[in-house]
């Protein structure tokens, strides 16, 4: 058994929390909000009908919008109860309730690897602090040879991109591009948020 993640500490301190997410984001689509930014760069880098992983879905936003573009989407979280709103919201991707930790999509019956694996919602900094290499790990070795691991979370959550990055390097993901902003903007050294762009390496 691997540490328990932040959000499951969360989730067991307040049972109720994963269902007031998922309303807080129906709410929003409710109202129109934009919640498909990730996904329009997820889709800018790849071809139709590309294979793309969804880590740390929640309740299906992004993978549902890349869904929604043609791709072929597997969304994967630990949290049992965002899954099955993601499968009640949105039907089309597979969505497996896992932890990221001990990712392993080939026991689920999908042994090939991923064009492009999103990791969007600040996932990053709900991990065990103990999990998050082995989940970088985990994730390089989904991803295709060509593909890109695309990861985006803030700073104040006890999770430096420093170390960030140097996890990822250890875990054989390079930065291919790095971002401070799912819309493109440059990433700066005071940029308060991190989108990274990574390649196996």
């Amino acid at each position: 058994m691997v540490e328990q993640s932040a959000w499951m500490q969360r989730v067991a301190e307040d049972p109720d929390h994963s269902s007031w997410y998922v309303e807080r984001f129906r709410s929003m689509a409710a109202a129109g909000k934009d919640l498909a930014g990730e996904a329009r760069l997820v889709d800018a880098m790849v071809g139709r009908g590309s294979r793309i992983l969804d880590a740390g879905c929640g309740p299906g936003r992004v993978g549902a919008e890349l869904a929604r573009l043609g791709h072929d989407v597997v969304g994967v979280d630990v949290d049992p109860v965002l899954i099955a709103a993601a499968a009640e919201d949105h039907p089309g991707p597979r969505w497996i309730v896992e932890d990221l930790a001990e990712l392993d999509l080939g026991a689920h019956g999908i042994p090939e690897p991923f064009d492009a694996i999103v990791c969007a919602g600040n996932v990053m900094t709900f991990l065990a602090p103990s999990t998050r290499a082995e989940v970088l790990r985990r994730l390089r070795g989904h991803v295709h040879e060509e593909g890109r691991v695309v990861i985006g979370f803030g700073v104040g959550r006890d999770y430096e991109f420093s170390e960030f990055l140097s996890d990822a390097g250890q875990a054989g993901l390079e930065p291919d591009l790095l971002l401070s902003t799912w819309d493109l903007r440059p990433w700066l050294p005071d940029s308060s948020f991190l989108v990274a762009v990574l390649r196996p390496c």
